[in-house]
């Protein structure tokens, strides 16, 4: 089985745009329509109206689209060739597309506004090979129903193929005449490539009309094999996703693209400083806060999700509404939109600003071991003795801090230091300010470092040195 992986998305330079003249840019016609010509029988033709330009965007979107370009630009010798021909394309300069069996025919205006008759040439399919086509599609109705949908449904491409019947060019199969006497594909004949993978995104057809039936005379001969026509009324009814063919489609859709790179900061909302008025009950400086906030919080996730191993991680629970005000209320919001977040959490501002304080120590995490009291199983307990224990193993007895335990707290003696046991078996400083417990630093998994931790922090806030208060220091005991 044939893979397709023509990107045709290449972006060219917009300083080598320019404005074709003579050239028609009016509405196309992809939906189906003929504008000239007819579209009965074998000999069929139809003729689209130049396409409008296609700067900054890919030629081809649909997976046929793309295989039609892998078979232009697998095979062209010359590189810059396909860059002038896309470059064409893009500024508008193919004139109306005349497709018939076997050849597709436009007229290109070149970069200095010279206008040459440029044809591709593809092999028509024969009499035999359509008929096994033809019963191949009957042979689903889904496959009928999904060209009637202007789709190329992959299983019958990949069966067809399998019968000898090649319905998507290969390489080599795309063959130029232009009357700039090129003898490989020049700008010209790949600028008609190109418009050509535009329409063939739209419609499937005209591929079919390459290759040597138009669109009646295939649904007619479809409906004589017991298949359905376009003009029945009636769609078949769907008979779902077969397997065989979800499989067939990994097969010769491209691949997926690699992952982006993460970007170097988050994105930055646009401001929505306007003079118009807000609607009532929208402040527009809490908006704003809150897509900047959001816009962090997906650099993040992101940063997580390309981290090596994430996938190993069990996804993180969604957050309370009242533990997301911590975090928005941790990116320093305006003084109005704390207010709101100090209310809609139940916390108060006082007690959103503890919250605040324990999140920027150690985020969720550090915020459930403010909010949570539990109490210690025997084996947590048992780890925390032990843990405790070797902390001041080498002190002597009168260095050794009294710690009151009580749930997953343990408090020095004198009510002003504790150490909360996280479920993860850290330990966490806090130290006592007007009569309210607070986060005194970072976890840690040594307790004699947390405690010296909310040891010092007292001190600071007390206003004097380690070294001048040895009592403080190193609290007595036993």
């Amino acid at each position: 089985m044939t893979r397709y992986d023509g990107d045709g998305a290449e972006v060219e330079e917009t300083d080598d745009w320019y404005e074709p003249e003579g050239v028609p840019v009016g509405g196309a016609h992809p939906d189906g329509t003929d504008p000239e010509g007819t579209d009965g029988g074998a000999g069929a033709e139809r003729t689209f109206a130049a396409l409008p330009p296609a700067r900054g965007r890919g030629f081809a979107q649909t997976w046929w689209g793309r295989a039609w370009l892998t078979a232009l630009e697998g095979t062209a010798l010359d590189a810059q060739q396909l860059k002038a021909g896309r470059r064409l394309a893009r500024a508008g300069a193919v004139g109306a597309v005349s497709v018939r069996p076997g050849r597709i025919t436009a007229v290109v205006q070149d970069r200095d506004r010279t206008a040459h008759r440029a044809d591709v040439l593809l092999q028509e399919l024969s009499d035999e090979q359509w008929d096994r086509f033809l019963d191949l599609a009957v042979e689903r109705a889904g496959h009928v129903a999904a060209l009637l949908d202007r789709e190329m449904p992959p299983h019958l491409v990949e069966d067809a193929e399998l019968a000898g019947v090649e319905l998507l060019p290969g390489l080599g199969d795309l063959e130029p005449e232009c009357d700039c006497g090129a003898w490989d594909h020049c700008g010209h004949t790949a600028a008609l490539c190109y418009q050509v993978a535009r329409l063939l995104d739209h419609d499937p057809f005209v591929l079919l009309l390459v290759r040597g039936r138009g669109e009646r005379a295939l649904l007619d001969a479809l409906q004589s094999r017991g298949g359905p026509s376009s003009t029945s009324g009636k769609r078949p009814r769907p008979e779902g996703v077969d397997a065989a063919e979800a499989f067939a489609a990994g097969g010769i859709r491209p691949a997926l693209p690699g992952v982006p790179p993460l970007p170097a900061e988050p994105g930055v909302p646009p401001s929505l400083d306007t003079d118009e008025p807000p609607t009532a009950g929208v402040d527009p400086s809490a908006l704003e806060f809150l897509a900047a906030r959001t816009a962090v919080q997906a650099h993040r996730l992101l940063a997580e999700a390309l981290r090596e191993g994430h996938e190993r991680h069990p996804p993180a629970p969604e957050p309370t509404v009242a533990r997301d005000a911590v975090r928005l209320a941790a990116g320093e919001p305006p003084r109005a939109v704390t207010a709101r977040l100090a209310d809609g959490s139940g916390r108060g501002r006082e007690g959103l600003a503890v919250a605040v304080r324990a999140w920027r120590q150690g985020g969720a995490a550090a915020l459930t071991v403010l909010d949570e009291e539990w109490t210690v199983d025997a084996e947590a307990l048992a780890r925390a003795g032990a843990s405790l224990e070797s902390a001041w193993a080498e002190s002597d007895e009168a260095e050794r801090p009294v710690l009151r335990a009580r749930a997953n707290r343990w408090t020095l003696d004198g009510g002003r230091i504790q150490l909360r046991l996280g479920r993860d078996d850290r330990w966490w400083p806090y130290r006592k300010e007007r009569g309210r417990w607070v986060p005194a630093g970072a976890a840690a998994q040594d307790p004699a470092t947390a405690l010296a931790t909310a040891d010092s922090e007292a001190r600071t806030e007390a206003g004097t040195e380690p070294e001048a208060d040895t009592a403080a220091g190193r609290p007595s005991g036993t």
